[in-house]
């Protein structure tokens, strides 16, 4: 998969570059990276104004054409002919020639004067099954024409989208070893031994700080483990192959902390008297304060509720296959699930007083997803850094942190809740 003979245009134009004697210097005086593509752009702009013409850009990429992949020198050829001043500055030089797509080489493309001639890459013929697959992946989860192509052309599959399968698999085991040392898997949370694994968050025991990431390891079944799964690899491994293992990672462990912190929280001033015990019950059975959380719910729904979301918002776009259709299975899907753990939550505990896991998680998740989720998403190859919704997200999502954190403190003093024993 990813095999793709063509090099990128950076490394197409470094190694062309190369070859012309007045731009070789000696091995062990070569300049940086940067530097390089400074010795080109003077041999373009001898005058030191800053600027080149696009027209000496294009014969640049002219003179390449042979080393270039057909899909990114049209995309270079595009952002040559948007400048309507006709001339390309040295930073917008150096973001080419270094693979590097900025927000003004996106904005460059859109704006474009020219429109690619070529053929969409859902009509080329001759592919192989790695190929298809990788456009097949592109017309998944990006809305533009030329993000596909881009991706299409960049794609190596180093790395393997490694994050998902691994999480995926340590799940599996993790499951399969309980259903041994239990003797069951359907409903294992039933099991009267099952609370009693070290990875699974327990209120009482909230002071072991890896329960809060531990318990995405433990499921209530096989009928909990088997969609989180599927939805992990259906949905989470596409998106990883596009956005990456660190992006797609942090949204997963984001809606997995989310999910957990979700739970307790709840409101913030609670007076006393009648109106306080009111205000607790409320608290308890929104925020579920009480209850045990197992399960990768909250990552789950993170990644699938932020690539529907990105569906949604670019629907012209999207060019996947019964979109509507897939849409509405993956929300029944997830509607049913949501409604197991409810149904479960409420359903006579095997160990009381302690009641059966919580179903918070799951909203946590969304809530992830359709905040950090969708800036990610929506900006494929461009740096999160200079997105501003990006840094409103996160600071949203740091209070939050912050603030259940403390309230995980003090709220079970303050509340006067009874916590069920540890198990």
């Amino acid at each position: 998969m990813g095999e793709h003979p063509s090099p990128g245009p950076a490394v197409a134009a470094c190694a062309e570059a190369e070859r012309i004697e007045e731009l070789e210097p000696e091995a062990e005086e070569r300049p940086p990276a940067e530097d390089h593509w400074k010795v080109l752009f003077d041999q373009f702009d001898p005058g030191n104004t800053g600027f080149i013409s696009t027209g000496k850009f294009r014969s640049l990429l002219d003179s390449h054409s042979a080393k270039l992949d057909p899909h990114k020198r049209e995309v270079l050829l595009a952002l040559a002919d948007s400048h309507a001043n006709g001339q390309i500055c040295y930073q917008d030089f150096v973001n080419l020639m270094s693979n590097k797509r900025s927000n003004s080489f996106r904005q460059a493309i859109l704006q474009g004067n020219r429109r690619l001639c070529s053929k969409a890459l859902l009509e080329e013929k001759g592919l192989n099954l790695s190929q298809r697959l990788i456009r097949h992946v592109a017309y998944e989860t990006l809305p533009r024409e030329i993000d596909r192509k881009w991706y299409y052309d960049s794609y190596t599959c180093c790395p393997p989208p490694w994050f998902m399968i691994t999480v995926t698999l340590l799940e599996v085991a993790f499951f399969l070893y309980n259903g041994v040392s239990l003797g069951q898997f359907v409903l294992q949370v039933t099991h009267p031994r099952y609370l009693k694994n070290s990875l699974v968050y327990h209120p009482q025991l909230r002071a072991q700080a890896w329960r809060y990431l531990t318990y995405i390891f433990m499921h209530a079944g096989i009928e909990h483990l088997g969609l989180n799964v599927v939805l992990q690899l259906l949905v989470g491994v596409p998106l990883e192959m596009v956005h990456g293992a660190t992006r797609i990672g942090l949204v997963y462990v984001a809606g997995v902390v989310a999910g957990l912190l979700l739970q307790l929280f709840t409101l913030t001033a609670v007076p006393k008297g009648a109106l306080r015990v009111c205000l607790r019950s409320l608290a308890v059975s929104v925020a579920d304060m009480t209850a045990p959380v197992v399960g990768s719910s909250g990552g789950v729904y993170a990644l699938v509720s932020a690539h529907l979301a990105n569906i949604v918002m670019n629907w012209s776009g999207m060019k996947c296959q019964f979109k509507l259709l897939r849409m509405a299975v993956a929300l029944i899907c997830m509607s049913m699930e949501f409604g197991r753990a409810v149904w479960l939550r409420f359903h006579p505990s095997a160990y009381p007083p302690c009641p059966h896991p919580s179903f918070v998680a799951h909203l946590g998740g969304v809530a992830v997803g359709i905040t950090l989720g969708v800036v990610v998403l929506r900006n494929y190859e461009q740096r999160l850094q200079d997105q501003s919704l990006w840094w409103i997200f996160v600071a949203m999502y740091t209070v939050f942190v912050l603030f259940a954190v403390f309230w995980n403190i003090f709220a079970y003093t303050l509340l006067d809740l009874k916590l069920p024993p540890p198990p």
